[in-house]
């Protein structure tokens, strides 16, 4: 029996919804292990349109459901996400979703000093946060202030925290403000969400330690991409977590031998949102075209995305540190018109050739990409589900990609609908 565990290998946005939705069929669990409601999952089935930030994937296809320990939780925004998605006609419930105790709480006064501290940066030293209180949420969760759904047993402690809590991100807001935020009416709202909420919160580790051992199939959804994680990303434009397969384990409480299968999604071309480094980011016509057929938008935020070619550089490297053992390429499709698709190969940083993705922030702002051209197909592959239907030069680019990445492509997604998919391997085996 595999588990499956699903990673983005860019900046996010590369399509892992859909492709958690399409595996989920096969699954008996969907597993989020870390983020928050920052991230984006889009599904696009018989034509309606569902739009997650926190809630697993896989709760559009019933399936059990978890949020493990590694994200933070807005209690608020959890409870309109699901009242959204009941009225969408699917139906959550203590049976098909799980929460786990030990996640860490956003507060209000997180989202607030999110903003606040985001606005006092200027032009590129902002870090393009999403404002939604996740950094903030994770920094009092490192310093060991962090507020817990467990914490609500002790209404007496709880409230100590929270003072705490406001205390501490008060002193902010005072020097920026001149006032305070009082924690008196958010406590009572949070407390609130909580007893709705509570029909769902368990012990999600031992909850998973039973499913394995019954031989369950479990999938491990990722939120934002490789080069967002908070260790191995372009840092300091990343997220607040771990978004590598590793954090899989930590983020659910799974045992790390319960890991098999490692799939990375990734664009057939490469975005970004917000600001920081992009060697391959094509601000001009071609950008322009890629982002207005790819729809390129923001699913949390709405802002539009910066487009380019693929990058393997990127590529290779999310591959070795993640682990991973099969790419899923998506929206093949959005390059049917395109005459030449260029792919980068190496850099020239300070007239060296390079051929592994730099660390050094310096470097990536003096990087020259250097590109193997290829022919274009100018065919519609669009809906297209058998590989050998695909055009002779759509072919090729994608075998190009596994002998540049040494690894072997396992899915092609062909649209944004769930049956437009190629599969070439199969995964639960």
């Amino acid at each position: 029996m595999s588990n499956l565990t699903i990673v983005g290998t860019q900046w996010g946005d590369e399509g892992k919804g859909k492709i958690v939705d399409l595996l989920a069929s096969s699954a008996d669990a969907v597993v989020r292990f870390q983020g928050g409601h920052n991230a984006g999952h889009t599904l696009v089935i018989d034509s309606k349109t569902f739009k997650l930030s926190l809630l697993p994937s896989g709760i559009v296809r019933q399936k059990l459901s978890i949020i493990g320990n590694g994200v933070v939780v807005d209690p608020i925004h959890l409870e309109n996400e699901i009242r959204e998605i009941t009225n969408q006609g699917i139906d959550v419930n203590s049976s098909n979703f799980v929460i786990s105790s030990d996640c860490f709480l956003i507060l209000p006064i997180h989202k607030y000093i999110d903003s606040l501290r985001e606005n006092q940066k200027k032009g590129s030293k902002k870090i393009g946060t999403t404002g939604r209180g996740i950094g903030p949420a994770y920094e009092d969760k490192v310093s060991r202030r962090g507020l817990r759904f467990c914490d609500f047993k002790n209404p007496k402690e709880l409230e100590e925290k929270f003072i705490s809590i406001y205390n501490h991100h008060n002193v902010w807001i005072e020097k920026f403000e001149g006032k305070k935020i009082s924690y008196h009416n958010d406590l009572k709202s949070i407390s609130k969400c909580y007893q709705n909420l509570s029909r769902y919160i368990d012990n999600t580790w031992l909850l998973l330690k039973k499913l394995n051992d019954n031989k369950r199939k479990i999938l491990f959804e990722g939120a934002q991409g490789f080069y967002l994680d908070l260790d191995h990303g372009t840092y300091p434009y990343v997220t607040s977590s771990n978004t590598v397969a590793a954090n899989a384990s930590i983020g659910s409480g799974a045992n790390p031998k319960y890991l098999k299968k490692i799939l990375g999604i990734t664009k057939a071309y490469t975005t970004r949102v917000g600001n920081g480094p992009f060697p391959t980011e094509e601000n001009n016509d071609v950008g322009e075209k890629l982002g207005k057929i790819g729809k390129e938008f923001g699913t949390v935020t709405g802002r539009k995305r910066r487009c380019g070619w693929l990058d393997i550089l990127m590529l290779k490297k999310a591959i070795t540190v993640s682990g991973i053992n099969g790419l899923v390429l998506t929206k093949l499709d959005v390059l049917d018109t395109f005459k030449d698709i260029k792919i980068c190969t190496s850099y020239n940083i300070n007239n060296q050739i390079v051929e592994d993705f730099p660390n050094d922030m310096s470097n990536l702002k003096n990087i020259t990409p250097i590109y193997e051209t290829l022919s274009g197909w100018e065919e519609t592959t669009k809906g297209v589900t058998k590989f050998v239907d695909l055009p002779l030069n759509a072919q090729n680019f994608i075998r190009k990609i596994e002998i540049l990445v040494e690894c072997k492509v396992d899915i092609i997604s062909t649209g944004p609908e769930r049956d437009e998919c190629i599969i070439i391997n199969g995964m639960f085996n």
